[in-house]
């Protein structure tokens, strides 16, 4: 009744959905090692590379592609290990320990970004009771290339919280001039410096105005929140334009508007952000897999003249 090979086929095809599914589960366990967003998104992408390589090389036999592509996945995959070295390296010390069920606990998992941009906006919010100058640079969606900064500031690496924005902003610390670069729930570097714009603005506007419109003219994926010194007033900037002056709420709202709903057709640079973008744009079939949520993740020197201190407004 059935041919002789039938059960070598039932043995060949539970052995490549094992192998299926053992390249599925890693890349999932990945996702729970790597508890950031951002690097998510770019795991997603490596999966769809890889899968679109077995595809070229197995069924399609193309030999040159298939050679290009792995290529690519290994670049990719030695820029994600250099990025995220320290969640590798708690993964070997943790497997090395034996401690695996550490993996899974709820303490892994990612910040949500409700909160994180609480966190700013209270912040702001008191940075503005108190007129405390302060200008924000924030990434939406795609990665922000730090050469455009003039001056890349002071590295943190440090994760968002209401005290550690106060602070950097206090007149007395040294930092306080430059701008904060913020990217997802991490404050990524503070004393940055920012172009300014070249239009015309008004007298009542000063370098971190200027600043924040210069920036939001040259990068399209980034706002920035200003906090007058002079007045306390708030402000949000986008593609070289002022929403001012806000109240703390309704920053709240756009910001909410702002980073939490992607957009399409955005230019992505960079090997690392490649996979990046292929996985926002990735299969439905695997994002419901994954079950992990959708992107609610996304010329002249700013220098504050401390002595003039309407300039800083």
């Amino acid at each position: 009744m059935f041919s002789s090979g039938f059960p070598d086929n039932i043995y060949v095809m539970l052995r490549q959905i094992l192998d299926l599914g053992l390249v599925f589960f890693s890349f999932y366990f990945l996702t729970i090692l790597i508890k950031e967003r951002r690097a998510q998104w770019m795991i997603r992408g490596l999966l769809i590379l890889i899968m679109i390589l077995f595809i070229s090389d197995r069924v399609f036999n193309l030999t040159l592609f298939s050679f290009f592509l792995e290529r690519l996945i290994l670049i990719c995959s030695l820029s994600m290990a250099v990025v995220f070295q320290s969640d590798f390296r708690r993964f070997l010390e943790q497997l090395g320990k034996g401690q695996i069920n550490l993996f899974f606990e709820s303490n892994y998992s990612l910040p949500k970004e409700n909160s994180v941009i609480d966190e700013i906006v209270d912040a702001v919010k008191e940075l503005s009771q108190n007129r405390t100058g302060a200008l924000m640079i924030i990434e939406t969606f795609n990665t922000i290339e730090e050469r455009i900064f003039l001056n890349p500031g002071v590295k943190l690496n440090a994760e968002i919280s209401r005290e550690l924005l106060q602070t950097i902003f206090q007149t007395k610390t040294l930092l306080h001039d430059g701008a904060v670069f913020i990217r997802g729930s991490e404050i990524v570097s503070a004393g940055v410096i920012l172009p300014l714009s070249d239009r015309n603005a008004s007298r009542q506007l000063g370098t971190r105005h200027r600043a924040a419109m210069g920036v939001t003219e040259i990068v399209e994926n980034c706002i920035c929140i200003v906090v007058s010194e002079e007045t306390g007033s708030i402000s949000l900037g986008e593609k070289g334009l002022l929403n001012r002056p806000l109240t703390s709420t309704k920053l709240k709202e756009l910001l909410e508007e702002k980073l939490l709903t992607p957009k399409e057709g955005e230019v992505v640079t960079g090997v690392t952000r490649l996979s990046k973008k292929l996985g926002f744009k990735g299969l439905n079939l695997l994002m419901s897999f994954l079950k992990l949520d959708d992107g609610k993740s996304r010329n002249q020197n700013y220098i504050p003249k401390s002595s003039s201190r309407k300039k800083r407004n």
